[in-house]
């Protein structure tokens, strides 16, 4: 005899139902445009006794040229996501992270963020004449660690960069440090915290193979403690193995937003039209 329906549900009646678990949206970004307004763009105005003239006086040049960066973005970020933010240079990527990130107004449409977004670029500021280990420590306590938990975590964040490999680095003064050492350290302070919303911005393209991967595992476990993690990178490596979703900008309007293995594809093939 067949078991009878539950008309409600679909199921045999009397079994046990699993209800979906909720996805929790971190970031709402709500038809936004961004646009930048640039005084004296085009006018002639490169000389610099004019210039002076100008900061000394508090007037602006009286032509204005407005450029359009972002243009009507909207998408819905949720809990445990890592999103790819894919395009070309000038794209609108970068502007969008500062957006979201609450740097930058949105000149229209709104944002919505739970929690603060932290974002991590490789112009993230760090003091050059004090040595890497302060610099960890002053970074720490900003992002509201306590005096004993910096104590625990420097030397963990030290080894994570590599600034020791080759020499006591973390001694010296960030000035003394190459580019791609000083980007190393920066995403090793920030990836020592778990972040509600983490923006990345190119942080990753630093270093050698090494530590990309473990760069790479640490956004994953960020991931895996329910944050939500942006990546912008040209390096489509790394986007395919740390985030599988992607949006693609293209002039500063969303040209795809799905699955990481079906928009990669469509970027690659519109990057290598002839």
């Amino acid at each position: 005899m067949a078991e009878p329906i539950d008309p409600r549900t679909g199921t045999p009646a009397g079994a046990t139902t699993v209800a979906p678990v909720p996805r929790i949206p971190t970031v709402v970004v709500d038809d936004v445009h961004v646009i930048y307004r640039v005084h004296g763009a085009n006018s002639g105005n490169n000389n610099p006794a004019a210039a002076l003239r100008r900061m000394l006086t508090g007037r602006k040049s009286g032509t204005v040229r407005e450029v359009h960066a972002v243009k009507g973005v909207t998408f819905t970020a949720y809990q445990g996501e890592a999103i790819g933010l894919l395009g070309s240079n000038g794209s609108g990527k970068s502007t969008l992270l500062r957006a979201i990130a609450g740097l930058l107004p949105a000149s229209r449409g709104t944002i919505y963020t739970h929690g603060q977004p932290s974002l991590l670029g490789v112009n993230a500021a760090l003091l050059n004449d004090l040595s890497g280990e302060r610099n960890v420590a002053l970074g720490c306590l900003a992002m509201g660690m306590t005096p004993a938990q910096v104590r625990q975590l420097t030397p963990e964040i030290v080894e994570f960069s590599g600034i020791n490999e080759r020499g006591d680095f973390s001694s010296l003064p960030m000035r003394t440090y190459s580019s791609g050492m000083a980007a190393r350290l920066r995403f090793s302070i920030a990836a020592a915290k778990k972040h509600d919303v983490l923006l990345i911005d190119e942080a990753l393209a630093t270093g050698d193979a090494r530590f990309r991967r473990r760069s790479e595992q640490r956004v994953r476990e960020l991931r895996a403690s329910a944050g939500t993690v942006f990546l912008v990178s040209h390096s489509i490596g790394s986007i395919r193995s740390t985030c599988e979703r992607s949006i693609w900008l293209e002039s500063g309007v969303i040209r795809a937003d799905g699955p990481t293995d079906e928009v990669v594809p469509e970027y690659e093939k519109f990057m290598n039209r002839k």
